[in-house]
């Protein structure tokens, strides 16, 4: 009797740590893997809608207006003195429009 109550407890367990598993799978999945993913296809997005004139921040913090576009890279000018200086794409951080429409987003949820 004892044999069979042990091995039930047994499989029984398992299928809890199974489960415990599981959940810890889900949980990381949705709170860490697809925000990042949004993360990327937002900001992929973003990249691929660059137009002239569009003010960027770069992701070592320079700040300018783009005046070139090729397919993988971009000019954008810094400042009034006009330095030129040109960057592969994925060096893009953010557009002035991105910003605005973040800042725009976080005032609809305070409110």
């Amino acid at each position: 009797m004892n044999l069979i109550l042990t091995t039930t407890s047994a499989a029984a367990g398992s299928g809890s740590m199974i489960f415990m598993l599981v959940l810890m799978f889900a949980v990381f999945y949705f709170f860490i893997i697809r925000p990042e993913n949004k993360k990327k296809k937002k900001t992929e997005e973003m990249r691929s809608s660059l137009s002239l004139g569009d003010e960027i921040t770069t992701i070592g913090g320079m700040t300018g207006k783009l005046v070139q576009i090729t397919e993988d890279t971009v000019t954008f000018e810094t400042g009034e003195d006009r330095v030129r200086i040109q960057i592969k794409k994925w060096g893009i951080s953010t557009t002035a429009k991105m910003e605005a429409a973040e800042a725009e987003a976080r005032t609809k949820k305070k409110k």
